[in-house]
This record gives structure tokens, C-alpha cells and sequence, in this order.
């Protein structure tokens, strides 16, 4: 024993021994990682695995232990990740040529699931870029080009991710989000076309508002007209006198006036356009 320890190589290769064992027996599970052991290529438990509404520093991360050689362990992260798709071409309802770039945000829930149908995030993430790439693709061949410019934009993102969360929870991830960055239309002559179209439609939409608008004021107008005619119609039956009296006034500001200054009207003293006048009302 005296030997071994006056010994010191062979104190470094105990102490590089002990080293490599406890670094195979004790892990440090980070709050941002899930741990997944496994035996033989089989995943025999998980910690700290990840569990919705949960908070940092509230987690079951921290030491982990595991058998020598006969356990080994994986971390997965637990926060959002996520995945970018390259630039696709999709031809939307009005027979336009889009280029379109688009993104994924994604989380890992069930990391055992993850492990074994595709084993690593580098591939999960390469899994679901084809995928994300096909639905916006399903997606967008439904929709014109003017609808990615209006509200309805939000409903076709919804629609998109609901796609492809059916798809990715067979990975046992979980789709946070699926955002448009670009939606272009190829520089040149289809551009300034699809323009012209637009404005095009736009005016076509403004005429008939406007067409609409002057049918509806006509409509109010020939209300207003005949509730008018009722109530004069009401008027004459209560006190006709009044009433042409009344009508009388009326005719003689619209003459009066008409010409404001610049007319003359001469009647003779007995006409009867000035009757009011002559009965001295």
C-alpha cells in the first residue's frame, strides 16, 4: 500500500479512473434541458422533462444518477426552438407566382416519443421543414395574393400551424407558432401585371360602393318625399286655407328669388298668381 502511494502514476491513473467513473455516474441536468437515460439504446426514464406553465427555478433539474457503463444519458432542450424553410414558390387562386419565407417555433413535450421515432432535434428540425413547406403550400394555393394583405392573413397562419401541429405531435413536439417573413411576387413584368390587376379590382369594388351608395340615397330621398307629401296630404285635410297659403309663400320665394337681382317679373294688379297679396294676407 506504501508502494502504491509513493507511486505517482499510479495515483494519477486512480484519480483519472475515479474521475471517469463519477463523470459517468453524475450528471447536472440543467432547468433548460430535459434528460432522457437509457440502457442499451432503450430510454428507461427522463428528468426534469418538461410540463406545461411550469417556471424556472420551480423544475426537478439538477443531479442525476445513473449505472456506469451501463446507462447513458441525452439532453433535449426544453425551450422553444426554431425552424426555418427555404424560400418556396407557391401559386395562389389568381394564378400568381409567389416567393415565399417562412418560420416554425417549436418545443419538444415528449421527449421519449422524440427519441424514438427520430432520435436527435438536428433531425426532428429537418423533419419538419419539408412539412411546414408542404402545408403553407396547401395553404396558400387556396388563397389570392390580396388576402396575405388584409386580416385574413392571421386565419391562414392558424391554418398552417394547425397542419402542421398534426404532423409534429407524431415527434412528440408541439408547434408554438408559424409566421410569414416574406410573400413577394417575382420582380418584372409579373409584378407590375399583378398591380394592375389589383388596381383594377380596386376600382371595379369602388364602383360599385358608389353604385350602391347612390341607389340607397335615392331610396331614402323618395321616402323623404312621400312622408313629406303625407304630411302635407295631413295638413290640407285639417285646414286647406292654411294650406294654400302656405303652398302660396313657398311659390313666391322660389320666384322672387330665382333670379337673386338679376330678374324682373311684371304682372298686372288683377292676376291671380297674386291673389294672396290682393286678399291681404
Amino acid at each position: 500500500m506504501r508502494q502504491f502511494l509513493k507511486n505517482p502514476v499510479s495515483l494519477s491513473l486512480t484519480a483519472l479512473g475515479l474521475i471517469v467513473l463519477a463523470s459517468m455516474t453524475i450528471s447536472i441536468v440543467p432547468e433548460t434541458s430535459q434528460a432522457i437515460i437509457t440502457s442499451y439504446g432503450n430510454p428507461k426514464r427522463v428528468a426534469n422533462v418538461y410540463k406545461k406553465g411550469e417556471q424556472l427555478g420551480g423544475t426537478n433539474a439538477g443531479i442525476n444518477i445513473r449505472i456506469p457503463f451501463v446507462e447513458q444519458i441525452q439532453f433535449i432542450d426544453k425551450r422553444i426552438q426554431s425552424v426555418q424553410m427555404e424560400r418556396q414558390e407557391v401559386l395562389s387562386t389568381d394564378q400568381l407566382r409567389l416567393q415565399v419565407d417562412a418560420f416554425a417555433r417549436f418545443r419538444i413535450v415528449e421527449p421519449v416519443k422524440m427519441f424514438k421515432t427520430i432520435r436527435t432535434e438536428e433531425r426532428l428540425a429537418e423533419q419538419l421543414r419539408p412539412i411546414l413547406g408542404s402545408a403553407l403550400r396547401n395553404e396558400l394555393g387556396k388563397r389570392s395574393f390580396a388576402s396575405l394583405l388584409s386580416p385574413e392573413r392571421g386565419q391562414v397562419m392558424a391554418n398552417i400551424q394547425t397542419a402542421l401541429n398534426r404532423q409534429a405531435k407524431k415527434y412528440g413536439a408541439e408547434i408554438i407558432d408559424v409566421r410569414i417573413k416574406r410573400a413577394d411576387l417575382p420582380e418584372g413584368t409579373p409584378l407590375e401585371s399583378a398591380y394592375k390587376r389589383m388596381e383594377s379590382a380596386r376600382e371595379q369594388e369602388s364602383a360599385t360602393i358608389e353604385a350602391e351608395g347612390n341607389k340607397e340615397a335615392q331610396i331614402i330621398r323618395a321616402e323623404a318625399e312621400a312622408q313629406a307629401a303625407r304630411i302635407y296630404a295631413v295638413s290640407y285635410g285639417k285646414d286647406p286655407q292654411f294650406y294654400d297659403f302656405y303652398r302660396a309663400m313657398q311659390s313666391y320665394r322660389q320666384t322672387f328669388q330665382a333670379g337673386k337681382g338679376e330678374t324682373n317679373v311684371i304682372l298686372s294688379s288683377d292676376n291671380d298668381y297674386l291673389e294672396k297679396f290682393r286678399n291681404g294676407r
